[in-house]
């Protein structure tokens, strides 16, 4: 079973922005997966976005959708999450050593492929970063209790600290096991410690 970082925390607690932070210090050549934004009109929040690593986008979310399965007062397109998101997570399980999930959350849930899908990186080898809803939540709150499963709860005083700590752990296990090759900046921060 691989490690498994799981970041919490309340809207705007900063763990999308962490997640882009590990995925820019790894390298897209150690990570796969996907993360979401916000989608804004006139500064008010009208969706989300499904964003893999490699570039691909579909809404995940949004007011005007009018799908049967919602979350709130946002109609969830569960074929971008399925579609998309889906096929991100198999592709990094099968080539990446890190799979990213932003987010386990409730319009994910809602998707009994997407269960299956983190249930199999959670079985895999495979080292595991994601967000996950912070209020109690049915099959969110086993992941965040699993036994091994490390729970960082971001808040706007700990994030970068935390965020600082994550990627360190991260870029020492693939180090060690040989996958990680440092670049200038690095090697000189980590040969300073």
């Amino acid at each position: 079973m691989g490690e498994v970082y799981l970041l919490t925390g309340e809207p705007g607690s900063g763990k999308t922005t962490a997640i882009k932070k590990v995925v820019a210090a790894l390298g897209p050549e150690h990570c796969g997966g996907f993360y979401t934004e916000e989608v804004r009109v006139s500064g008010q929040r009208t969706g989300f976005e499904i964003v893999t690593l490699d570039g691909q986008r579909g809404l995940l979310a949004s007011t005007s959708h009018s799908s049967p399965h919602r979350v709130g007062r946002y109609g969830v397109d569960l074929t971008a999450l399925e579609s998309l998101g889906l096929a991100a997570i198999q592709h990094a399980l099968q080539t990446r050593p890190v799979v990213i999930i932003d987010e386990i959350g409730p319009m994910e849930l809602l998707s009994p492929a997407f269960r299956e899908a983190v249930s199999a990186v959670l079985e895999s080898s495979r080292t595991l970063v994601g967000t996950i809803v912070l209020r109690p939540y049915p099959w969110a709150d086993e992941l965040k209790q699993r036994p091994g499963t490390r729970l960082l709860e971001l808040t706007s005083t700990n994030r970068d600290q935390l965020t600082e700590q994550l990627v360190t752990s991260l870029q020492q296990k693939l180090n060690e096991q040989g996958m990680l090759v440092m670049r200038g900046e690095e090697k000189e921060q980590q040969q300073k410690t």
